[in-house]
């Protein structure tokens, strides 16, 4: 049977893969389906196909169908195991899953993180029950680890000198060295530094579990964890100095075309870098002095005009007196924060409900 073939596939070679559980659970469903009845050699190319499209049109708990990837996933194991079948165990003539035609992978996302949401999880994270939350979502940002990564983190193998935090074990294989940015070094501070042992206490179940609840409760759609990592390495290539190939030793890919795919810079960042070097100064201060969303409203006969990106509130008993003292200010406050060597923040215009009218702030009109 096809099914205690399987087992012995989990028993002698998955269990020698870091991604065991994930192929646990894949033989498990090849298993319970009609080929986990058949006999190795009574499997036809036919039959996989069959498999192939039940599985798609199947649906899970949640009632949408399986992704085109998790089927994938499911025939690249069953080819797998064929190959060791024939070749090691005799235990095949040939392998039925090779010439069937495998759903294709889906495009790869192009999720970004915005600035307002960014902002409204940090905030969430600041009052969550883990004070861990916190930092695990600022190190994903900082640094593209994944998320097993930041978990397994042990104190042991983190310099806070050199801002240097060391992946013995990783998803392709190798080991790794990451580099600590300010913020990163920042974020494991804020929780208990230990010599030794494990940095988060989160188990990989726990912390998923934490996450969804969180981005539920915040109404954010349609954002994984993992998006944090795309966002990172999109970063990297589109606020710093690096190459693909410095890209890719902090990030861990092997495979510069799979590194591609996690990039999908903003084209604002791209055009900055068409100039090149010509009047980077004067280019430097322009780009950073940008409108922002300004709440407008009334208290006390005075005129109240908020900036919540920037954090300050103006005052005046007259709306163009207002407008003008939050300009002024607006100016002042991104000058401050160039000045301290600071990029001040992107403007954000998706602006949680506020009472009050609601305008875009420009500080050099």
């Amino acid at each position: 049977m096809l099914k205690n073939g399987l087992s012995k596939y989990l028993k002698t070679i998955s269990i020698l893969k870091r991604g065991y559980e994930q192929e646990r659970y894949r033989i498990q469903t090849l298993s319970n389906s009609f080929l986990g009845e058949m006999k190795v050699k009574d499997i036809k190319s036919h039959h996989i196909a069959q498999y192939r499209d039940e599985r798609l049109q199947s649906s899970k708990k949640c009632g949408k169908t399986l992704s085109p990837a998790t089927v994938r996933l499911e025939m690249g194991l069953l080819q797998n195991f064929y190959e060791i079948a024939r070749i090691e165990w005799g235990m095949a003539s040939d392998n039925p899953v090779k010439n069937v035609r495998k759903p294709k992978s889906p495009p790869g996302r192009t999720r970004r993180l915005t600035p307002r949401e960014e902002a409204r999880i940090l905030r969430e994270c600041t009052s969550h029950q883990s004070e861990e939350m916190f930092s695990i979502v600022v190190i994903a940002i900082e640094t593209a680890m994944r998320q097993g990564e930041i978990l397994n983190l042990r104190w042991e193998h983190i310099n806070l000198s050199t801002r240097i935090a060391h992946l013995p074990q990783t998803k392709n294989g190798t080991a790794r060295d990451i580099p600590l940015s300010a913020r990163a070094r920042e974020a494991l501070t804020k929780i208990p530094i230990k010599t030794n042992g494990s940095v988060f206490t989160y188990t990989s179940a726990g912390f998923k579990s934490s996450w969804r609840a969180m981005i539920k409760r915040l109404n954010i759609n349609d954002l994984k964890f993992h998006d944090l990592r795309h966002e990172a390495i999109s970063r990297l290539f589109e606020n710093s100095s690096l190459d693909m190939m410095e890209v890719a030793a902090i990030s861990g890919h092997k495979s510069l075309a799979m590194l591609k795919r996690y990039t999908h810079l903003k084209a604002q960042k791209l055009v900055k870098k068409l100039d090149g070097n010509k009047n980077k100064g004067r280019r430097f201060i322009i780009d950073n002095i940008n409108s922002y969303p300004a709440i407008i409203s009334q208290k006390n006969n005075l005129h109240v005009i908020s900036v919540p990106d920037l954090k300050f509130t103006a005052l005046h008993n007259t709306r163009p007196g207002a407008i003008e003292s939050a300009r002024a200010l607006a100016l002042k406050n991104i000058i401050n924060r160039i000045r301290n060597g600071e990029r001040p923040p992107q403007p954000d215009q998706y602006l949680d409900k506020h009472q009050g009218e609601i305008i875009m702030l420009d500080p050099m009109k």
